[in-house]
This record gives structure tokens, C-alpha cells and sequence, in this order.
């Protein structure tokens, strides 16, 4: 990737919903090392820097490019021309700065373990999704971001590279409402997305009669402060 990082610059399109700065403007889990170079590259040609399913798909890209590199596709189960048009579409002008070929990423799919996950993940936030008029492709890229994403070790908003847990919140709201008024306790976003994987598959995956009751109560619900990703 060549050295030079274009600046983060707001561009004419407004894609999503906007938030007013975090306190003191602390991005809570902003990326380290090489995934920053490409994080920051990839914000750099934002459409809109602030719409946080930008920022999403964004930290996603950056997580999959440092680990696989940009030789491969970075989101698994999404082919080279819909990669190529998110790219285009939300992050115009990536292309040259971070050196993707288009030509060799044509058939450069990578594997992926635990696609299943993926897949039935992306299913789950496909069928609970209401996209704006005409952005049914735009929430494909966004359910895929957010199942490769779930396979991580930390919260949701932190394995997205999200300033907090709040623009996740307002991402699902604002993409897949059924999604989230069915989380009216706010349970975390993770383990809220396979428990209705689990429920959908009619799975128990809890011997207590209750969340209330739970032993690992904790684990589900709370607070998500736990130090960034």
C-alpha cells in the first residue's frame, strides 16, 4: 500500500444517520498499526465519514485487508463485483491507494472456516432488514461487514472499529429495525445476533427459565467498556 494517506474529508453524499460527537471526541476503538494505514485510507475517499454503516464496513475492510492482504477479497461470500461497487460506491477513489486489481481479485476468494456463521448471520439480518428505496445491495454489504465482524474476539462495535457501542445501535436501528426493537433490553449486540440464531433454530442455549436469572447475566447485558480492539 503506498505510504501517502489521503486525509479524512466529508463528500457531498450523505448516506446514513448522524450522531453528535462522542464526549471529548474519543474514538473508543480505533485501529492499531498497519490495519490504521488502511483504515485511515479507506476514510480518507468516505463518501461520509460520520454515517457509522461507513464507518462499519470501513473497520471491516481494514481488519481483512491487514490479515489476508489486498490480494484477496475482504469479505467472504461477497464476490469481486459487488466488493468492487461497495468500494466504488462508499469509499470512491480506494482503488489506487490501496493498489486493488480489480483483474486478479476477479476469482481471489478467500476461505473462511467458519462461513457458515457468515451465512446464516447475513440470512438472519437479511430477512430483518428495511433498507431505504434502493439500497437493498447497500444492506447486503452492511449484513456481510456485520456477520464477518461477529466472528471476532471482542465486542461487536469494537471488531467494527466504531467510536462506541452507540453508533452500532443506531446502525441496526436505522438498517434492521425489526432487529433491534426486538432487543428492547438491551442485550449486547453479539451475543444478541446468535441468540436469535439459536432461537431461530430452536436451540436452547441457556438452562435458566430467565435471562434475569442466568448465571452469565453479566456477559450478556451491561455495560461494553471493555478495552478496544
Amino acid at each position: 500500500m503506498r505510504a501517502q494517506v489521503r486525509r479524512a474529508a466529508p463528500r457531498s453524499t450523505v448516506v446514513g444517520l448522524y450522531l453528535q460527537a462522542t464526549p471529548g471526541g474519543v474514538h473508543g476503538a480505533l485501529p492499531g498499526g498497519s490495519r490504521l494505514a488502511l483504515w485511515s485510507a479507506l476514510m480518507g475517499c468516505a463518501t461520509d465519514t460520520e454515517a457509522p454503516e461507513v464507518q462499519a464496513v470501513a473497520g471491516v475492510l481494514a481488519t481483512a485487508f491487514d490479515t489476508h492482504g489486498t490480494r484477496l477479497l475482504p469479505l467472504a461470500g461477497l464476490g469481486a463485483a459487488a466488493t468492487r461497487h461497495l468500494i466504488a460506491r462508499w469509499f470512491p477513489g480506494a482503488d489506487p491507494v490501496l493498489e486493488l486489481d480489480w483483474q486478479a481479485l476477479a476469482h481471489a476468494e478467500r476461505t473462511e472456516p467458519r462461513y457458515d456463521e457468515i451465512e446464516d448471520l447475513v440470512a438472519l439480518l437479511m430477512e430483518c432488514g428495511a433498507p431505504a428505496a434502493g439500497a437493498h445491495e447497500e444492506m447486503r454489504w452492511l449484513a456481510h461487514a456485520l456477520g464477518q465482524a461477529s466472528l471476532g474476539d471482542n465486542h461487536l462495535w469494537q471488531d467494527l472499529h466504531l467510536p462506541s457501542r452507540r453508533e452500532l445501535s443506531a446502525l441496526m436501528t436505522r438498517w434492521f429495525p425489526e432487529l433491534a426493537a426486538r432487543n428492547d433490553r438491551d442485550m449486547k449486540w453479539k451475543k444478541f445476533l446468535y441468540k436469535q440464531l439459536c432461537d431461530k433454530a430452536q436451540l436452547p442455549i441457556c438452562r435458566a427459565p430467565s435471562c434475569s436469572v442466568c448465571s452469565d447475566y453479566a456477559h450478556c447485558f451491561g455495560p461494553e467498556d471493555a478495552a478496544a480492539a
